[in-house]
């Protein structure tokens, strides 16, 4: 087996401590759609790929309108995110940073300037914030599954040794099918 890094949804996405009901809130519902609608149609404008898009999206030069709306929205999109965790005293606040600094190589030094690998994004101190946040959520989640789970096998080794029988008589039924001698389920 290889050693290689590799994503299993039920590691990563099933286990990751979304917004207590994510899945029908009506606010996130509605930026995230108008912000895909709005990405797509600048696509299309502009002939242009994802890579292509985020590039300009990154780029600390990009001053064209399109683009500054691209970050308007996704500004829009991160506080409705931050306000579904309830976590409305964090910035959502972008800058423009380096990724990673290009180290110089003294051997290959050519006279045509690398671009930056800009990022426009949260700085440091924000995105240890929200990581923090919700490295935190998801402890006490676990904890309290594993909490519940004990709960429910107590009740079940203190309860179901009168109760097994009882319960398993009561809710025997009787199926009569055509044909076929009838049978307790």
């Amino acid at each position: 087996m290889k050693d290689d890094l590799r994503y299993n949804p039920s590691d990563c996405f099933e286990t990751f401590a979304f917004p207590e009901n994510w899945e029908t809130n009506p606010t996130l519902e509605t930026i995230g759609k108008e912000y895909y609608e709005y990405r797509a149609a600048l696509m299309v404008r502009n002939n242009q790929g994802l890579t292509d898009t985020y590039n300009r999206f990154h780029d600390p030069d990009e001053r064209h309108p399109d683009i500054l709306q691209l970050r308007s929205l996704h500004a829009q999109m991160d506080r409705a995110v931050l306000d579904a965790y309830g976590w409305t005293d964090i910035s959502t606040d972008c800058t423009f940073l380096l990724d990673y600094e290009d180290e110089e190589d003294d051997e290959n030094t050519s006279k045509r300037q690398k671009k930056k690998p800009w990022r426009y994004r949260w700085p440091e101190e924000i995105h240890d914030e929200v990581l923090a946040r919700l490295l935190e959520l998801n402890q006490k989640r676990a904890e309290a599954e594993i909490l519940g789970g004990k709960a429910a096998e107590k009740s079940k080794a203190k309860g179901n040794t009168k109760n097994a029988g009882k319960t398993r008589k009561a809710t025997e039924t009787n199926l009569t099918i055509p044909g076929f001698p009838s049978a307790s389920v």
